[in-house]
């Protein structure tokens, strides 16, 4: 494989998981307000993470999981391999998510689903929970995010079970 043909391949996959999550924007022009702590202030950390949970409760894994699976709301199975083995076609310009818990905490895990532009500038994820910011947005995608907190919470509640 060519490295060419691998780039063009990652382009397009992250177009297809963008399209897919945009089309199903969540109404949200209130974000709720996160603090971003870095590893400078709790070096316990391996990136920078919003500790505190977006909705003030934990996540459900069961709704987490659904979501993660779902190709029109996170569509994370578009970049990332998972344990998930009922769904086909898993995507490969991500990490692969089998045992990130183990890799991460959940308050990275949280800045990383928000926002992973904050960590990697140059990462092809999209933030899941912004609304603004944004060049050329099309004016029914304006100030709604992909995932709601609760989706955003319930996500990270799965990837912490994959440990």
């Amino acid at each position: 494989m060519t490295h060419k043909f691998v780039l063009v391949t990652a382009f397009l996959v992250a177009l297809v998981a963008h399209g897919f999550s945009i089309a199903n924007a969540v109404e949200s022009s209130k974000i709720v307000q996160y603090v971003v702590v870095d590893e400078d202030s709790l070096p316990s950390l391996n990136v920078p993470a919003i500790l505190q949970s977006l909705t003030g409760k934990k996540g459900d894994p069961a709704n987490g999981r659904k979501v993660v699976i779902n190709r029109k709301k996170g569509n994370c199975l578009a970049c990332h391999v998972m344990p998930i083995s009922e769904q086909p076609y898993h995507g490969e310009v991500g990490p692969e998510l089998n045992g990130v818990a183990s890799r991460y905490q959940e308050g990275e895990l949280r800045l990383l689903l928000v926002n992973a532009k904050f960590i990697n500038e140059d990462t092809i994820m999209p933030a899941f929970y912004r609304n603004s910011g944004f060049n050329r947005v099309h004016k029914k995608f304006k100030g709604k995010t992909i995932l709601s907190a609760q989706q955003v919470e319930d996500v990270v509640a799965y990837l912490m079970t994959l440990k």
